[in-house]
């Protein structure tokens, strides 16, 4: 397989939005909600205390142009009164009334500013990618694209073609809907591409602005949650076939699973007020289920030398703090720990979806690692499918 990887870029969102802020505005909305009494220990739970959007707090729970008369409209509802008996006067006062009441943003209003912020930050993403790599945008012969919160077609691969200027015979793969496995897919679909062609150079940019899920009417404690976990980040990393001076990574294999039947535990809903992320309470254990089946891939990859091998790194994005625990636990008992010291250190300042495990690697690089030493990237999206990626340091 043999892909080798340059450290990637990593563009976090400018606007910091601190949970305090999050609860405030929360309990203030929703004071009556089942979990309002609780909110205070779940928000401390989740262990960030800041993370960082495209858009400021104040763009996510703005009102929308309109008001409260929504898609009726002035006219129908004026006849409608009339038709009750109403007189001119006080359908007048009525109208007026309704039309100043507040409605909620519409899906271009908040979908587009944020279209237009995956964009600008996926460009300064893959722009240092290339940097880093000492390459320039003629040199890319294939573009990966990931976002899946923004949907726009076309997509994020021909609004980089353009704003890098890429030949025009540059092979372009967006991939919208990998979400949250957009990091180790991507990769793995990179060291397939270098394989076929070891001269080529792949560049994978994964661009999400989860904050778009935030949903101020929401009132389920699952919303409550993705409003405390999700973070805005751009990144990029350049892949090629043969090393060069900066490389960082040799991938040596991947592995893809999937579980049946598991579709619905974590999707994107589009409703008439935008993108909402619903969860389902059991996606935890079947996120385990698939960190169960990567352990017997390793097994089974080094059992020749059960003993003595174990990876030296972990860059793990399971979804959550509670599936880094059961992978903590269900580890072999001779691995070191703090396997996954990265991972979390990544959580503390939000879930990046399919940009987390570049988030990670990054991390990782900056300490700096041992030539030699082996390193496993996880992650898990919803599907659920999930998919590895094990390599050695350079």
């Amino acid at each position: 397989m043999a892909a080798y990887l340059c450290p990637p870029a990593v563009i976090h969102g400018e606007h910091r939005v601190r949970t305090s802020q999050i609860v405030a505005e929360v309990r203030d909305r929703h004071p009556h909600a089942a979990w309002a009494p609780r909110i205070d220990g779940i928000a401390a739970s989740t262990g960030i205390e800041t993370r960082g959007w495209m858009l400021p707090l104040e763009a996510a729970v703005a009102p929308g142009s309109g008001g409260g008369l929504g898609a009726v409209g002035t006219g129908p509802a004026q006849e409608a009164l009339a038709r009750d008996g109403f007189s001119r006067p006080e359908v007048d006062r009525v109208i007026a009334a309704l039309e100043a009441i507040p409605g909620p943003q519409t899906v271009q209003e908040r979908t587009a500013p944020a279209w237009e912020a995956v964009q600008a930050y996926g460009e300064r993403a893959a722009r240092g990618a290339l940097q880093i790599a000492g390459l320039d945008a003629a040199d890319i012969d294939c573009l990966i694209t990931s976002h899946s919160t923004t949907p726009a077609l076309p997509g994020l691969d021909i609004a980089l073609a353009n704003k890098l200027r890429l030949r025009d015979d540059v092979m372009l793969l967006p991939a919208t809907q990998w979400a949250c496995i957009a990091g180790t897919r991507s990769l793995a679909l990179a060291a397939d591409l270098v394989a076929a062609d070891p001269d080529r150079v792949v560049l994978v940019v994964i661009a999400e602005a989860l904050s778009t899920t935030y949903q101020p009417s929401d009132d389920t404690l699952e919303s409550l949650i993705v409003r405390l976990l999700f973070a805005d980040t751009a990144v990029a990393a350049v892949v090629t076939g043969r090393p060069r001076r900066e490389s960082v990574l040799r991938l040596d294999a991947s592995w893809h699973h999937t579980l049946p039947g598991t579709q619905d535990l974590h999707r994107l809903e589009t409703r008439a007020d935008g993108t909402h992320f619903v969860m389902d309470r059991r996606g935890p254990r079947a996120v385990q289920e698939t960190v169960t089946a990567m352990w017997e891939w390793l097994r089974v990859r080094y059992q020749d030398d059960p003993d003595s091998w174990h990876p030296d790194l972990l860059l793990a994005h399971p979804g959550g703090t509670r599936v880094l625990e059961y992978m903590e636990q269900t580890m072999p008992e001779a691995w070191p720990s703090g396997l996954l010291e990265y991972s979390r250190d990544s959580y503390t300042s939000g879930n990046r979806g399919g940009a987390a495990v570049f988030d990670i690697l990054r991390r990782a690089h900056d300490a700096g690692q041992k030539p030699g030493s082996r390193a496993v990237l996880y992650a898990a999206a919803p599907g659920l499918t999930a998919t590895a990626l094990e390599g050695e340091w350079l």
